[in-house]
């Protein structure tokens, strides 16, 4: 099953058919007698554009006469901001089932084996089996619980049996995306499963040439995904099964309309999969109008914020607020360190000043190409780098091990958008330390 159309009699946009609309069909295209590459041609000439170039509020304004956006920042809450770890470790859970009890092919639990899977985590313990049964499903449970893991294994399962059977995974960030596929490609390993990414940053063309070929699985973000189906070069009616995944953050950054156009698309017999960190109005709205009498699995353990140390550090007007950064980078007991800054000028700006102050470290955010972003992160990861300056792209998500410390140089927008940023630190049951710069006397305790 391919999920670009075979052929197609309609004008494509910004092409003139040579042919009448009564001339006789073709064994090729309509536009090839013409052209030396049309398909290249007929989609350089829709290029895909950025998802944001200008400000929503001013959509044809100039640089001349372009509107300095104001930051908008959470409200300065002491009783949020400091605050010690209680330091508790959730209890232990018991799993219903083994790895082998949920009748998972045996090339699949063998690759499990190997890679030390064991016990399946509480929501791989009761998700699985729901997605086994093919019924739509809302999974709610903290980032780093095994999540991408309870909705992988059984639709690999399911494509293991049915070679045909196509799956559509969409991500909020190309970060997340690039994680999922990862993940993804270690559980088939060995297999004849075929995998796909298209996310912004990287070349559409390329893109559109790789789906040409029918994809088992399709990792997206959704803004590309949109230019994809518009393009023609993605049909929707491809995929039995669609995941949403980190639905809660793909809301919060303005997708809800991209969703909806993305499943309208859909046919109304699929197999709908929403997985989310928290459950939220809009979510429940959705998920009443799209999904089919859907179950429900809850295992959030606790509060994100329960193992971390979280306290302040006031600016007075004629202190420098990089020099107070590097008083902390240098504290004893401050190793894996994410520094979040607001805009992507100042996380290169940032980047640079501890460059040279002999740091390790890199920056983030939606001006790095995708390549600069996976190398960063994975140097992050790996321990090349020790500091890793980003946007909020890195805020929600991202699964990466013993950060010690979470650096607010800029408030965040939110106090949610807050909450996420220091859960990347005291995972696993190791207390995180989470420090935000605010000025000197801006709220009283």
């Amino acid at each position: 099953m391919s999920f670009s159309p075979r052929s197609s009699s309609k004008p494509r946009p910004n092409s003139k058919p040579s042919r009448g609309p009564n001339s006789a069909p073709s064994s090729k295209p309509a536009f090839r007698s013409s052209q030396k590459n049309p398909s290249t041609k007929f989609f350089r000439a829709t290029p895909s554009k950025p998802r944001v170039t200008t400000p929503r509020t001013s959509p044809i304004s100039t640089p001349n006469t372009r509107p300095k956006r104001v930051q908008k920042t959470m409200e300065i809450d002491y009783n949020v901001l400091i605050k010690k770890a209680k330091g508790s470790e959730a209890e232990e859970y018991v799993s219903k089932h083994t790895f082998d009890d949920f009748g998972l092919d045996e090339h699949l639990v063998s690759n499990l084996r190997a890679k030390g899977y064991i016990t399946p985590t509480p929501i791989q313990d009761k998700a699985i089996k729901v997605i086994m049964e093919n019924r739509d499903i809302i999974g709610i449970a903290n980032t780093g619980t095994g999540k991408t893991a309870a909705f992988l294994l059984p639709l690999i399962h399911k494509v293991y049996h049915n070679p045909k059977h196509c799956v559509l995974i969409l991500a909020p960030t190309r970060e997340l995306a690039n994680q999922i596929l990862a993940e993804l490609k270690t559980f088939v390993n060995n297999s004849k499963v075929s995998l796909a990414l298209v996310i912004g940053g990287e070349s559409i063309n390329r893109q559109i040439e790789t789906l040409k070929k029918s994809r088992n699985f399709l990792v997206a973000t959704p803004g590309r995904l949109l230019d994809l189906i518009n393009q023609g070069a993605v049909r929707m009616e491809a995929f039995e099964t669609v995941v949403l995944d980190e639905m809660d953050q793909m809301l919060d950054m303005g997708f809800i309309k991209d969703i909806r156009q993305i499943l309208a698309a859909a046919t109304n017999k699929k197999h709908l999969l929403f997985f989310s960190a928290t459950i939220t109005p809009n979510i429940e709205k959705i998920a009443s109008e799209i999904l089919h009498n859907p179950v429900t699995v809850s295992v959030v353990q606790g509060r994100t914020a329960d193992n971390v140390h979280q306290d302040i550090i006031e600016l007075k007007e004629n202190e420098n607020k990089f020099d107070k950064l590097v008083e902390v980078l240098k504290r004893e007991g401050v190793s894996k360190t994410i520094v979040f800054e607001n805009t992507k000028h100042g996380a290169t700006k940032i980047e640079k000043l501890l460059l040279k102050n002999g740091f390790k470290a890199l920056a983030i955010h939606g001006n790095k190409n995708q390549n600069q972003r996976n190398r960063a992160l994975q140097a992050f990861k790996d321990g090349s780098v020790d500091i890793l300056i980003a946007t909020n792209v890195a805020a929600r998500g991202l699964d990466i091990d013993a950060v010690s410390h979470v650096i607010n140089y800029s408030l965040p927008e939110s106090t949610e958008d807050y909450v996420h940023r220091i859960g990347r630190t005291g995972r696993a049951g190791l207390i995180g330390h989470a420090i935000t710069f605010v000025p000197f006397g801006s709220k009283k305790r």
